[in-house]
């Protein structure tokens, strides 16, 4: 079953035969930093071929612990996004939590994002729809395939028909997260073309006692496992130097193996479209 395809950025089509990448670091940390991370997310994209929209957060407000690092906040997040924009011509992507966030927002990035656990909020998910950008919701952990059908229903409503969904595992008992292939065909049969979120699904949330743990060993056969289930794209973070990152260190992936990740699903992807649709 083939997704319903749009633009997702300029140039960047999903869900028709393109295999586009999302891919940066969980939280802004510094925008000369970000700044740099983007160039070298841009060069990655060169020498792949692949189309990839840079993202980043502005704020993580979904935090194991009052203590966490949350980022910069809304007004320095997007000057550094817009930086990132201008310095590399890469679309960026960023993700809001509050209905007051979307529009201003909007106006700097190309995408924007529902985090999992607000993928409920019917404000939010139609204040961020109304805006006319490219939505991605990220299917909460606790959501059955089906259920998103009603939540991209609600974004759908406004107008705006450039919605897909990103699968980012489901809750396994206490801090485990297990993903479920099926849901790529799942939400294909109804028009919706899913991302698979490599990293969060990697993720051991709340695991570390104050943050979230995780296994990046799964990175790799878990994004081919999804690619060859009909994944219309993939979604990772990915940061010069994971272990001392301030956010999701243990399953953001160093950049040079996100690059080899990405080469390896390009190649199972091409075989996939060669085959065409297997329903």
């Amino acid at each position: 079953m083939t997704a319903e395809g749009f633009e997702l950025a300029p140039g960047i089509v999903l869900g028709r035969g393109g295999l586009p990448v999302i891919a940066g670091p969980c939280v802004i940390e510094g925008r000369d930093w970000l700044v740099s991370v983007g160039q070298q997310i841009q060069a990655m994209s060169h020498r792949l071929g692949l189309p990839i929209v840079f993202k980043s957060s502005f704020d993580k407000a979904n935090r194991s612990s009052g203590d966490s690092f949350r980022g910069p906040g809304l007004t320095e997040g997007l000057a550094a996004l817009a930086e990132v924009r201008e310095a590399t011509g890469l679309p960026v992507l960023t993700d809001v939590h509050e209905p007051g966030q979307c529009a201003e927002a909007a106006r700097v990035c190309d995408v924007l994002q529902i985090p999992a656990f607000l993928c409920r909020q019917t404000d939010l998910v139609v204040e961020a729809a109304a805006t006319g950008r490219p939505l991605l919701i990220k299917k909460g952990q606790f959501m059955a395939p089906a259920d998103m059908v009603r939540v991209v229903d609600k974004a759908r409503a406004t107008g705006n028909a450039r919605i897909a969904v990103t699968e980012r595992g489901s809750s396994f008992g206490y801090h485990n997260l297990v993903v479920d292939m099926r849901s790529f065909e799942l939400l294909a049969e109804h028009r919706i073309a899913v991302l698979y979120d490599v990293t969060h699904s990697l993720q051991l949330p709340g695991a570390r006692e104050k943050e979230s743990g995780g296994d990046r060993r799964f990175a790799e056969p878990l994004a081919r496992a999804a690619i060859a289930a009909g994944a219309a794209g993939l979604y990772l973070e990915t940061h010069p130097d994971p272990d001392s990152a301030r956010c999701d260190r243990e399953t953001q992936l160093p950049l040079e193996r996100a690059e080899k990740l990405l080469l390896s699903a390009l190649e199972i992807h091409r075989s996939r479209v060669a085959e065409g649709p297997w329903v």
